[in-house]
């Protein structure tokens, strides 16, 4: 459940982003510069997809993943907790990716985007925690 929510907040965070890209949301609060600077970069945008939207999509899918293993005939299950620890270590690697570019490309850090950042990297614990449960009961 934690994960679940952990994943609606960060859905709520992209989809913040992603309503400032598209131009739904007039002004960003950040308080820095910094997001307003990373979100109309060039680097916003990969492979002809907004980062904002994939971070939408992403935690749509684990939200979905999460609630689905929070079922009780899923509480032992092992399928959704490796689904979750494979996405959300995917996303980790994304996430690393986009903080370089951050730091060393754009010269700008959104607060909001270090936000996601943390939210993905707890998923990505308590993912490995939940199977590390899992397995240690099975075994």
């Amino acid at each position: 459940m934690m994960i679940a929510l952990l994943c609606l907040a960060g859905l709520f965070i992209s989809l913040y982003l992603w309503l400032y890209k598209i131009g739904i949301i007039g002004t960003m609060m950040c308080g820095t510069g910094g997001c307003e600077t990373v979100q109309t970069s060039p680097e916003s945008v990969f492979l002809g997809v907004e980062v904002a939207l994939i971070g939408v999509i992403g935690y749509a899918v684990l939200l979905l993943v999460a609630l689905v293993g929070t079922a009780p005939a899923q509480a032992d299950a092992l399928g959704p907790s490796v689904l979750l620890a494979g996405l959300s270590g995917g996303a980790v690697g994304f996430t690393l990716y986009l903080k370089y570019l951050e730091f060393f490309v754009i010269g700008a850090v959104c607060r909001w985007c270090v936000a996601s950042a943390v939210i993905i990297l707890v998923v990505f614990g308590l993912s490995l925690l939940d199977l590390r449960r899992l397995r240690g009961a099975m075994g």
